[in-house]
């Protein structure tokens, strides 16, 4: 997979990137865990969700966020992660303007920039949060959530409590269309170690039915007049 660089507003930001053989391909972009924690876009999780969307036919891209790697720039506490999100997707798009949908996937911290992206972004059709953090991060900007997707869990992370989790999809899947599928792996915690495997069975289980057209959300009813 190509190693690029592309501008981001404070600066180069390093990725990885790897293009469809389809010209109107849908686009995925991968958002990595907290910079300050190790976060990087080589974990391993941000890694196999990039080969799942490059072997399913997406234009794929990942990328190192302000400060990490061959990026420049420090970190921002999420408002300049936010922009380099954005950039990141832009830049992508400069490459294939005949791409009409995206689909975003951020792990912890990244999927809280996934999700503000999300509302910034009518294009995004789809997201996988994998381990967010309500209990660390607001989500109250997701009034209303504008795409149907999957959040996902481990029962025993201590760093996203399960029921802080819950809290966040209950709140959303009051919404109408769209829908919000969940899962809970068993006995995984926030880096899923020793789970990974079912976590990904999960990820791949939810693309491949929405790529079918499966997980539809019910029309909103229409108002007598």
């Amino acid at each position: 997979m190509p190693e690029i660089i592309f501008n981001g507003p404070a600066g180069r930001l390093e990725g990885r990137y790897q293009p469809s053989k389809q010209k109107n391909a849908p686009i995925a972009i991968i958002l990595h865990p907290h910079p300050q924690f190790g976060g990087t876009m080589n974990n391993q999780i941000v890694y196999q969700l990039f080969y799942m969307f490059q072997k399913r036919g997406f234009t794929t891209l990942r990328f190192n966020f302000r400060g990490i790697g061959r990026s420049q720039g420090e970190f921002d506490h999420g408002a300049g992660e936010l922009s380099d999100a954005a950039s990141a997707l832009d830049w992508v798009q400069s490459l294939h303007p005949d791409s009409k949908s995206c689909w975003v996937a951020g792990y912890s911290f990244g999927a809280w920039i996934g999700m503000q992206l999300l509302m910034r972004r009518p294009e995004i059709e789809g997201f996988m949060s994998i381990a967010p953090q309500p209990n660390i991060y607001d989500f109250s900007f997701l009034a209303p959530c504008p795409s149907s997707g999957l959040i996902i869990n481990g029962d025993a992370d201590k760093v996203a409590p399960e029921k802080d989790v819950n809290g966040l999809v209950e709140k959303l899947k009051a919404q109408k269309g769209i829908l919000i599928t969940h899962k809970t792996i068993p006995g995984a915690n926030h880096f899923f170690n020793g789970h990974v495997e079912t976590l990904m069975a999960e990820c791949e289980d939810y693309l491949d039915r929405r790529l079918a057209g499966e997980l539809t959300p019910e029309p909103a009813a229409k108002r007598i007049r």
